[in-house]
């Protein structure tokens, strides 16, 4: 379990949504239970622990020490289990874990009045655990808050979206991204080529600095150019592209690049073309959460990028750097 560090620095954007809650909080109209919603990595998980922090009262130092230890008794979270062979995470959140939450909320609060329970990724409970959390959701008892995190809200089903408040996070402005990368530690150049990239999302940038997520696409940007040409074959570059866990995000990058060239043409023939192509790519990254060969799928994406909808030469470099 991830846990809350009340000390560490939030991001600008950040900041306001907390500002914004702990005063709706403080003037009595935040209710049990809240949706924070908006794309994955801007933060919506650090809010609401500080949330939860000012909330059980992280001025005090013994709250503030079991916050951040993550052993505070009313304060709980909800989150992906590993499997039973303890190999990688269950892809969803299941009935047993939103029982034992809806136990833990019956019980008395040992410090103070309130228990603050966080589910995220609240957009990953079943059916079974969607029901469940309905029943929590309609039955609130005093001093109890019920927090969901979710970057797709749309997936949780609208009788419990229609329940809680919303806490929405968006992108911030640009020169409020750019200034914080580089407050990361990251060179001015390469945040604006990352920010770009990710269009105009922060923390996505920030991550694919760290984690080589941009010399993956750049790596993507020499293998469409290699098809392009035939200088590889598009199958043992699928093979290759599919091999490890990274195929997802070489498709991302792959149809952001096509985008990106589209938007440089004045041939609407190609325009189309690509166009097309990104739509295929976005299909295919669906694909790869199917029972469907993973190579095969991309096999057939790149044999389409060669077999067409790569730009000619006078294009050739335009957009993927």
């Amino acid at each position: 379990m991830e846990v809350a560090d009340v000390s560490a620095a939030l991001a600008p954007w950040q900041r306001r949504a907390f500002e914004h809650a702990v005063r709706t909080l403080d003037e009595g109209r935040l209710g049990h239970a809240l949706l924070l919603c908006g794309p994955a990595r801007l933060g919506k998980r650090a809010v609401a622990e500080r949330l939860a922090a000012h909330l059980l009262g992280a001025h005090e130092a013994r709250a503030a020490h079991l916050i951040e230890a993550g052993t505070h008794p009313d304060f709980h979270v909800v989150t992906l289990q590993p499997n039973r062979e303890g190999t990688k995470l269950r892809s969803e959140i299941v009935i047993e874990q939103i029982r034992e939450l809806s136990e833990k909320l019956s019980l008395t609060p040992q410090y103070g009045a309130a228990q603050v329970a966080i589910v995220d990724p609240a957009d990953a409970i079943n059916t079974a655990a969607a029901n469940a959390l309905l029943k929590t959701l309609e039955e609130p008892q005093p001093g109890r808050y019920l927090w969901l995190i979710a970057s797709n809200p749309a997936r949780l089903p609208a009788t419990i979206r229609s329940r809680c408040q919303r806490l929405e996070f968006g992108l911030p402005p640009h020169p409020e991204a750019l200034a914080w990368l580089q407050a990361q530690g990251h060179a001015a150049a390469d945040a604006a080529e990352a920010l770009d990239a990710a269009r105009g999302h922060p923390g996505l940038a920030d991550a694919w600095l760290r984690d080589g997520g941009m010399r993956l696409r750049g790596e993507v940007a020499a293998d469409l150019d290699r098809l392009a040409r035939g200088d590889i074959a598009p199958v043992e570059t699928a093979q290759r592209w599919t091999s490890d866990d990274q195929a997802d995000l070489r498709l991302r990058h792959a149809a952001d690049l096509a985008l990106a060239r589209a938007s440089g043409l004045t041939d609407p023939a190609r325009m189309r073309k690509l166009a097309r192509w990104f739509d295929e790519a976005n299909r295919t990254r669906d694909l790869l959460r199917t029972t469907v060969r993973a190579d095969l799928a991309v096999a057939e994406l790149l044999l389409s990028w060669r077999g067409g909808a790569a730009p000619g030469p006078a294009s050739a470099n335009k957009g993927y750097r």
